[in-house]
């Protein structure tokens, strides 16, 4: 082995990408020392992306700043900055860990998001990747556009200060006051979800109970999210409510198209084109990749799939190395991966598993390094 790739995502509740790639790292060093390393964590677009391409991209600058945590008091938050482009991730001020305790979406708002956007415009970055995942908030992003000069009117004319129980109160949306510097930023956001902004499938239905939403809350955020949308369709022109992808974050996937006129692309896309993954396949000739379990939804846009995609296009192996693998994961054959490992060397359940996470990666990893060994 001359040369290969190291690319996972995290295992969710044990250990971050970061952590992984260096036990790849320290037993690549061990088996094959000669090897050219490549180790590039990767998240697609929730908790943690911001950090895995600080760590991936020598050239990118943590940027600190103060902005809004879900309920509007201050908070302390960094986004990544490599030239003119910053990566910001949503989950920073309005992720679910800022809410322990206190889930409410009717509550919570993405404001601190927008303004975050809004520090990175103003001063100098003309592009921006921005990570959905994670999410406490279910307001469609309008405290995000808020945040960003956009103003929404009740039915008397007055200004509402928008978070998800707003949403059914809007009546009017008027973007004059939008910030100018929106018109020459080139915004992406990165989501790893194909849902619609409302409906069975929509936000609300399906995200809102892990955010602290009971059935009745879930009909509300729902019918705001649908009221929204045909505001947005009145006032703006902008028809959201089915855009794949338009239910991320809490319909944040929505609001990014409306609001900002930015555009959504699957994570791990995004993610191994702002690091370079296809050049880096150049002369590659295994590629390492994992994440906590694979499964049938791990085939709808996460990462092993998507770096398995284009690892197949140039002929490169692709070893998924996991911490469990379920029911539907054999699809992934059909879609690069070229072999499956699990890292429980035993049946036990998660809660003991996860003790010894570190030390079972390292040893299923030896494992296949030393089959690559005996292939000569």
């Amino acid at each position: 082995m001359k040369k290969c790739l190291v690319i996972p995502d995290s295992f969710k509740g044990t250990m971050s990408a970061t952590q992984i790639c260096e036990i790849y790292k320290k037993q690549l060093a061990q088996h094959f020392p000669q090897c050219e390393v490549k180790a590039v964590p990767v998240a697609d677009g929730g908790e943690g992306t911001v950090d895995c391409f600080l760590y991936a991209l020598p050239d990118c600058e943590k940027i600190a700043m103060q902005s809004a945590d879900p309920f509007g008091e201050p908070c302390d938050v960094y986004y990544a900055r490599r030239g003119d482009t910053a990566i910001i991730e949503m989950a920073m001020c309005a992720g679910l860990p800022q809410v322990e305790g206190r889930e409410n979406p009717e509550l919570t708002s993405t404001y601190g998001v927008g303004a975050m956007i809004a520090h990175a415009m103003e001063n100098g970055c003309t592009e921006i990747l921005l990570g959905l995942g994670g999410s406490c908030t279910n307001d469609c992003g309008t405290g995000m556009a808020e945040a960003l000069g956009v103003k929404f009117y009740d039915e008397n004319g007055n200004i509402l200060s928008m978070a998800g129980g707003k949403m059914g109160l809007v009546k009017h949306i008027d973007t004059k006051g939008a910030n100018p510097l929106l018109k020459s930023c080139k915004i992406t956001a990165m989501c790893d979800i194909d849902n619609p902004l409302c409906g069975e499938t929509g936000a609300a239905y399906m995200f809102g109970p892990q955010k602290g939403a009971d059935a009745e809350m879930v009909k509300r955020l729902d019918a705001g999210l649908a009221h929204i949308a045909e505001i947005v369709e009145k006032d703006l022109g902008k028809k959201t409510a089915h855009i794949r992808g338009a239910g991320a974050a809490g319909g944040m996937g929505a609001g990014v198209v409306a609001f900002l006129g930015g555009e959504l692309k699957q994570g791990i896309d995004a993610v191994l084109d702002v690091v370079g993954y296809d050049e880096m396949l150049d002369g590659a000739d295994v590629v390492f990749t994992g994440e906590g379990r694979i499964d049938e939804q791990s085939l709808h846009g996460k990462v092993v799939v998507g770096v398995a995609g284009r690892a197949a296009k140039r002929g490169v192996p692709v070893v998924a190395i996991v911490g469990c693998i379920e029911p539907g994961a054999e699809g992934a054959y059909d879609m690069g991966v070229s072999a499956i490992f699990s890292t429980n060397r035993r049946p036990e359940p998660f809660e003991t598993a996860r003790l010894k996470c570190t030390q079972t990666l390292e040893a299923t990893i030896g494992d296949v390094l030393r089959l690559w060994k005996a292939r000569g």
